[in-house]
């Protein structure tokens, strides 16, 4: 008797990652190599190796780039100071940043442009808390738990804001907000929640498996994928092992043998082709395929102003 296998949609690139992805095509398309990328353009070894494959050269900081030559910032954004950076260096900047990231740094500088005391929600060193924080140096505070909330050092009777990373886990953050909400009684809030539509369908897709009973969740993504690494937190929260697998080769197989059902999706940024890799994987071990459609995303991000298409 075949064991189910269900695989939930939505799952995989999101509208910021199809964008940041497309921009470095169309730049090989246009301009060929050598062409550079600050950081990863997406958190997924898959994306960035088969882009290495053709030419494309990632790199840490600005300075391994040779002047006049062009640049593309990842989805994740950057600080001004990087900008400029590229600015003084003659460097032609392409700016894949995801509009969601966008839309935070715009929220902390107009916080901050008011005098307003910043919160910044997120995990320490990941490249979108760097950009963020990179707005506004030393006049933002990064809350990464509850227990940073409770030794928030703040000035009284002064406003205070908070944004979030829009990767985190809806879960997480719900908690360090309550917790900010009890500590700040006026505490300002975005107007719109910042963890990305992508990132709370995910994790609802996720949720909504574990309420059809699935024994163990598999997630297609790359470990240095936060968006990838919260699905699996979905999960085990909710009381259901969860594996976070590049793809078939890191399929735990010994801990699947004995079940009858389960679930699997991609985070944000890990690629489709990979999904049915593991899929064709599954199906060679008597795993039957059943698609679960959670809602259906039709969100599309226009493409930076130097490669726009009519």
């Amino acid at each position: 008797m075949a064991k189910e296998l269900l695989i939930v949609n939505p799952r995989g690139f999101c509208a910021g990652v199809e964008r940041a992805i497309e921009v470095v095509d169309r730049l090989l398309e246009k301009h060929g190599t050598p062409l550079y990328v600050r950081r990863e353009i997406v958190h997924n070894r898959a994306v960035v190796d088969d882009f290495r494959s053709r030419g494309v050269i990632f790199v840490d900081e600005l300075d391994e780039v040779p002047e006049g030559e062009v640049v593309v910032f990842s989805a994740h954004g950057v600080s001004p100071a990087v900008r400029q950076e590229a600015e003084n260096r003659n460097l032609q900047a392409i700016d894949a940043t995801c509009p969601l990231v966008t839309k935070v740094h715009h929220e902390v500088l107009r916080h901050v442009s008011r005098d307003h005391e910043m919160i910044l929600i997120g995990h320490a060193g990941h490249d979108e808390v760097l950009g963020t924080m990179g707005e506004a140096p030393g006049r933002i505070r990064l809350v990464t738990s509850v227990e940073d909330v409770q030794n928030l050092d703040l000035p009284s009777g002064q406003p205070v804001a908070y944004s979030t990373q829009t990767t985190l886990s809806v879960d997480e953050t719900r908690d360090i907000v309550a917790a900010l909400r009890e500590r700040i009684p006026n505490l300002m809030e975005p107007e719109k929640s910042d963890i990305c539509y992508a990132t709370q369908n995910r994790q609802d897709a996720v949720k909504a498996l574990v309420e059809q009973g699935i024994e163990h969740l598999l997630v297609v993504g790359s470990r240095s994928s936060s968006n990838s690494k919260r699905l699996c937190e979905v999960a085990l929260n909710m009381g259901v092992p969860a594996t976070l697998i590049d793809g078939p080769a890191d399929l735990p197989s010994d801990s699947l043998k004995d079940l009858k059902k389960i679930g699997l999706t991609a985070g944000a940024s890990a690629p489709e082709h990979l999904v049915q890799a593991v899929i064709e994987d599954l199906a060679g071990q008597n795993w039957e395929p059943k698609e679960v459609l959670h809602l259906e995303e039709n969100v599309r991000f226009r493409l930076p102003k130097e490669l726009s298409r009519d």
